[in-house]
């Protein structure tokens, strides 16, 4: 529990500064640009290579796929069940699907599990996240705004280019960098910054003004993310019988975490409900301490 209170304080360092006046301008763009770039490559160079392949490396793709297909489907035909508007479907399409596996994702079940976790959060987010993020999310926004034909290769350009992914391929096809002492120890150091940026970026961006009649959207949105979705992921490895699996268990976590907040800011740029987006992305956020403790004790 005091591994979760530090998370919260770093969150509320970041909303304390969001609502003050920093010297620099746009931090949590800066924050964002740094983990994206350079601490979350170097995480995943890190840990990748610890996998051993197997067929059980599979189960995070496998349950980060059904999870976000399904929470797809349901938020579509609640949403036509509901007649919410246009731009409220898009954007409970964006923020209610997509889970924060990463800002709040590595550094939550790390300090539920441990650093023995890192490598399964890496193959939730690579696997599963990170290619809905590039290819549902930009259907979703050309769908939902009518901004034309979503191009094949403007898709996969957008997928090459990840910084995260391209330092997945690396570390799964060259491997260890243990011949290179030096290069770990710098990516060691660089990965101390993880935390306390992504949680502090996450406080920066919390804003959590709602009108009433965007309620239940808000609320279709929070069940659907906090309750729904892991109780399908412990559905699915119950089936299976993966539930003994730690990657198993890091999967559930994952499809229980908060809503992502790079969809919310792509709903919100886009036009699609941006108070509802941001609502949806903070308090889901700020549920998540309560409701992944509880899926924690389930689970472990």
């Amino acid at each position: 529990m005091s591994s979760l209170f530090i998370l919260v304080v770093y969150i509320f360092i970041g909303f304390i500064l969001q609502h003050s006046k920093l010297p620099v301008q746009n931090l949590h763009l800066k924050l964002n640009k740094f983990l994206i770039n350079i601490a979350i490559p170097a995480v995943i160079l890190l840990e990748t290579p610890k996998l051993h392949l197997s067929m059980d490396n599979l189960i995070p793709m496998y349950i980060a796929w059904a999870t976000m297909a399904t929470s797809a489907f349901f938020v579509y035909f609640l949403s036509k069940r509901y007649h919410f508007s246009r731009n409220i479907t898009g954007s409970l399409m964006l923020v209610t699907v997509l889970p924060n596996s990463t800002l709040v994702g590595i550094p939550m079940i790390s300090a539920y599990f441990g650093a023995e976790s890192l490598p399964f959060i890496v193959l939730y987010d690579q696997l599963g996240t990170s290619l809905w993020l590039a290819v549902y999310a930009t259907i979703i926004v050309a769908f939902y705004t009518n901004k034309g034909v979503v191009s094949p290769l403007g898709i996969t350009l957008k997928i090459l280019r990840f910084p995260p992914l391209i330092a997945f391929v690396f570390a799964m096809t060259y491997g260890s960098l243990n011949e290179f002492s030096f290069l770990i120890t710098i990516l060691e150091i660089i990965t101390l910054g993880l935390v306390p940026a992504a949680l502090i970026s996450v406080g920066l961006q919390l804003k959590f003004k709602i009108a009433t009649d965007e309620i239940k959207p808000f609320v279709i949105s929070v069940l659907i993310k906090l309750i729904f979705a892991p109780a399908l992921a412990i559905l699915i490895c119950y089936s299976f019988g993966w539930l003994d699996l730690l990657i198993a268990k890091v999967s559930i976590m994952e499809a229980g975490m908060a809503s992502m907040i790079t969809a919310g800011v792509i709903a919100s740029i886009n036009g699609l409900a941006p108070r509802l987006s941001n609502a949806i992305v903070a308090y889901s956020i700020s549920f998540s301490f309560f409701t992944s403790w509880i899926l924690y004790i389930l689970i472990r």
